[in-house]
């Protein structure tokens, strides 16, 4: 499979040939018939990356699967399905669920969808951290997911436990094995007061849980998913993980996880998987009334900072969005970037943002605008 060069990173392409020097495009005949030049980059939601030092190859956009454990609002099974058959035909193999999602429904969705595909060809993660078991309907707080899955979720970052959430996990998906680990939600934003102390039991009994699993060869690779960089770091800090996923702490918005926790991935070899890269909606929906930042309305910086931005995207001709996801997986640390949609026509337009070429000088006019890092690695 051809190489592809981005300037930071290298990537693996199956449907062409691309070679990148700082983001200058040095050959590529089917760029020229599309109308792009020598100073924009191409990307593919399809191509692959290096899963840091662990030996996976994954996708540079993963199919998140939190919407279809119908958050907010069901989503119908015929159109959950349809999203993942969609993915699958558009080359895209890396799947991130979760227990939390659904309640176990998102995990029921991703074993149903992908039970025929070759195990071997794509990568799957799940996580760790609560445990489900089955009750009544009537029993059970389902906020914020709606005709979730008939289960009851209770924190658990013991051994014990988190060798139980693994093993549901693997019959709820009916599939041969998980290939990633996340310890789930052990930061500030879920556990508030309490995090201090769940960060310490979550690095006695999920790390050596996860350790022993990946000492006997039973998952590739292990990590923790939060929602804050702080914790990744610290964590990194504390035992060998191999990989993080970030949510919305590394985006063309924010960008302070490169004071040091970046740095180390990339030190360690740990990979980061971003997700939330729209900052739960403002930079795909840009700075409309309404618009969302981190799950609440944005504040008045933050709509003055996106409308800069949006002026800097027309005078170049790149959507928004577009720029939020490329943005993201051109560090060298960053595997993938994980999107989950509601719709097909979601999906497509992800794809599609992902494809956009963007001209190295619109990254340029970002950094001299003061609009993004200076050393912020750009595709």
């Amino acid at each position: 499979m051809p190489v592809v060069r981005f300037g930071a990173f290298e990537t693996r392409k199956s449907n062409y040939t691309v070679t990148f020097n700082g983001g200058n495009i040095l050959s590529n005949e089917r760029s020229r018939k599309r109308g792009i030049w020598e100073d924009q980059a191409v990307m593919q939601a399809s191509d692959t990356k290096k899963f840091g030092r662990v030996d996976l190859d994954v996708t540079l956009m993963s199919f998140g699967t939190a919407p279809v454990g119908n958050i907010f609002r069901p989503i119908p099974d015929d159109v959950s399905d349809a999203m993942y058959q969609r993915s699958w035909d558009a080359g895209i193999r890396y799947y991130d669920t979760a227990p939390m999602y659904g309640h176990g429904l998102s995990e029921l969705r991703t074993g149903h969808s992908l039970r025929w595909k070759n195990r071997d060809d794509y990568v799957l993660s799940s996580k760790v951290g609560r445990v489900l078991k089955a009750a009544r309907r009537s029993e059970i707080d389902f906020a914020p997911w709606c005709d979730a899955g008939a289960n009851v979720m209770q924190f658990d970052y013991s051994y014990d436990g988190t060798m139980r959430s693994f093993e549901d996990s693997l019959q709820r998906m009916a599939l041969e094995y998980i290939d990633i680990l996340f310890i789930h939600d052990i930061d500030v934003f879920t556990r508030g007061d309490e995090q201090p102390a769940v960060f310490e039991e979550a690095m006695d009994g999920c790390w050596r849980a996860l350790e022993t699993l990946r000492d006997q060869g039973v998952v590739k690779a292990i990590g923790v998913g939060v929602n804050e960089w702080e914790v990744c770091h610290a964590a990194l800090q504390r035992h060998d993980f191999d990989c993080f996923l970030l949510a919305g702490r590394y985006t063309l918005l924010e960008q302070e996880s490169l004071n040091e926790f970046l740095p180390l991935c990339e030190e360690r070899g740990a990979a980061v998987v971003v997700g939330g890269g729209f900052n739960s909606g403002i930079l795909a929906t840009g700075a409309v009334e309404g618009a969302k930042y981190n799950y609440a309305p944005a504040p008045p910086e933050i709509m003055e900072r996106v409308r800069d931005i949006e002026t800097v995207c027309r005078d170049h001709n790149v959507p928004l969005p577009a720029a939020a996801m490329q943005f993201v997986v051109a560090h060298p640390a960053v595997a993938s970037f994980c999107a989950g949609t509601r719709t097909v026509a979601q999906l497509d337009k992800n794809l599609d943002w992902f494809a956009h070429p963007i001209p190295s000088d619109f990254w340029a006019e970002l950094k001299q605008k003061g609009l993004l890092r200076e050393d912020a690695p750009t595709p």
